[in-house]
């Protein structure tokens, strides 16, 4: 090999060294800044986000009572199961075992009481392994095709149930609480 080309390969190889440790400087950096990202504000987010998929899915179920944080949508009433609601129970969800009758209404139940405790943050572990139940009755007797969804929702509580809702949330306040009385 002559030496003008040994020079332009060895070049070549410092040029590829630099590229490589700047890209790892990059990475490592990058990674550093993604870490300092608090678990209240991702718990939060969390919480507010998969509280808005059941309560939305509630609110299809019940007539009287609207409540709508991001549309601004509010019409407060005594709310009460709408006929729709049994009959979608018992046209395309066909739970085995539940009769709609009695499914519609805890499910309308439930999607309104669960989301509402997550959203405040009370209980937040129980309602999110509730709703991950819920999720998985949906997945497997109601939409069987619809994993991505459901795979979300469950990627979502299963979060809450590991890490807790954050500080700015009632369970850690209770918490702060006992352990000052303690």
């Amino acid at each position: 090999m002559n030496t003008t080309a040994s020079r332009a390969t060895s070049a070549s190889a410092g040029a590829a060294q630099i590229n490589a440790s700047s890209l790892t400087r990059i990475v490592d950096t990058a990674t550093s800044v993604f870490e300092r990202i608090p678990n209240t504000f991702v718990a939060f987010i969390a919480r507010f986000s998969i509280a808005a998929v059941f309560w939305n899915s509630g609110q299809t179920k019940i007539e009287g009572l609207v409540i709508n944080l991001v549309t601004g949508e509010f019409s407060i009433g005594w709310p009460r199961l709408s006929d729709s609601a049994v009959a979608l129970f018992q046209d395309e969800y066909r739970l085995p075992l539940v009769p709609p009758e009695l499914a519609a209404p805890m499910a309308a139940f439930a999607e309104h009481l669960l989301p509402l405790l997550i959203l405040v943050g009370l209980g937040t572990r129980f309602s999110a392994l509730a709703l991950l139940g819920m999720t998985l009755v949906i997945q497997v007797f109601v939409y069987p095709g619809a994993y991505a969804t459901h795979g979300t929702w469950a990627a979502v509580l299963l979060y809450l149930i590991a890490r807790g809702p954050g500080a700015l949330s009632l369970d850690h306040w209770l918490a702060s609480r006992r352990a000052q009385a303690h």
